[in-house]
């Protein structure tokens, strides 16, 4: 787990719903998160992270697609195999999340790993579905050294429970609101339609503005003791992956996936125009059970838009100081952070 503490450790709660077990993307029953994590002196901060569904697989109880929608808010970056997911509404794949330079490399390592379950002998065509940010600042992004081991490192070291948070897997390298960025999970229970409900969400944060907590500003060049940048020099991009067992279909989840990177304004993004933000949202949930009604659908979006702003918020407070290729990008400084929000009334107790 991350060295530092999590959002709700430190007093700062978002929202009335209640978080499932470990507060991340794997309490959607059936998915599981695995990182692999590239630390190499100054040089290289970058990795790899798998959002595997257990439903998607070989065997009789395993689909072979799952609904999945994607919302774009600007599309400055390289989300392989976007075009068939926004034709047909379906994930192939788990999603795999890296550096822009090593999407490419990832997503065959992606059709390797798929391409040999049992089951899979007679398949010929395959969408590998690989999101990315750019860690150029800190890490030697023209290295590309991501390999296929890495990929499937992160694939079969997938878990479910507590998910490891800060500068771990993709995360390694990015920066996010003037400060060190990373990955950061996050999950909500609802009730939807007369049922209990889970969404989970894992964000890989890596896009400029000014860091807000709780509707407090904390910018980077007031609590550090250095100015802090307000724009990250290579890449300006957040991907964030939603999970539910709600029954959606890809419609409905393309709504869903624009409550998503609505939610990064929360957390003080300015949605510059070089950033590539984008949502992907699949359902778990049988495909027997009857759809959720658009009616019905608001806990859905509510819970979004909170579990995406305490995973950014996670992704960023958990985040340590890294020394780079380019340069150093510094944690968000506690103290002057927590003063200012205990003074604004932000914090959820003492």
């Amino acid at each position: 787990m991350s060295a530092r503490m999590t959002p709700r450790e430190l007093g700062v709660v978002v929202g009335d719903h209640p978080t499932g077990p470990a507060n991340a993307i794997t309490d959607v029953p059936g998915v599981r998160v695995g990182h692999s994590t590239l630390h190499e002196g100054e040089r290289l901060h970058t990795g790899v992270t798998a959002v595997v569904p257990d439903q998607l697989g070989a065997g009789p109880a395993q689909r072979r697609s799952l609904p999945c929608g994607m919302f774009v808010g600007n599309g400055f970056g390289k989300l392989v195999g976007a075009t068939q997911l926004a034709e047909l509404g379906a994930i192939e794949t788990p999603v795999v999340l890296t550096a822009t330079l090593s999407a490419f490399r990832a997503a065959d390592a992606l059709v390797t790993h798929v391409l040999g379950l049992p089951g899979y002998e007679e398949v010929r065509t395959l969408n590998p579905v690989v999101g990315e940010t750019n860690d150029g600042f800190l890490s030697d992004i023209r290295a590309r050294p991501v390999t296929e081991a890495h990929v499937l490192a992160a694939l079969a070291g997938a878990t479910g429970g507590p998910v490891p948070q800060g500068c771990v897997g993709a995360g390694a390298g990015t920066s996010a609101l003037g400060y060190k960025g990373g990955i950061g999970t996050s999950s909500r229970v609802v009730e939807v339609a007369g049922a209990a409900r889970t969404v989970g969400v894992l964000v890989q944060s890596n896009f400029s503005g000014t860091l807000t907590v709780r509707g407090v500003p904390l910018p980077a060049d007031e609590l550090l003791d250095r100015p802090g940048p307000t724009v990250v020099d290579d890449g300006n991009s957040c991907m964030i992956v939603v999970a539910t067992d709600a029954p959606l279909d890809a419609r409905r989840l393309e709504r869903v996936a624009r409550r998503a990177v609505f939610a990064m304004g929360r957390v003080g993004s300015d949605f510059a125009g070089g950033s590539g933000d984008y949502a992907l949202v699949f359902s778990t949930a049988d495909p027997s059970l009857a759809l959720v009604p658009d009616a019905a659908l608001d806990p859905v979006f509510g819970a979004t838009a909170d579990a995406v702003e305490e995973a950014l918020l996670a992704s960023v407070l958990t985040a340590t100081t890294t020394a780079g290729h380019r340069g150093t990008r510094h944690a968000v400084p506690l103290g002057p952070a927590l003063d200012r929000l205990r003074a604004a009334g932000a914090l959820a107790r003492p």
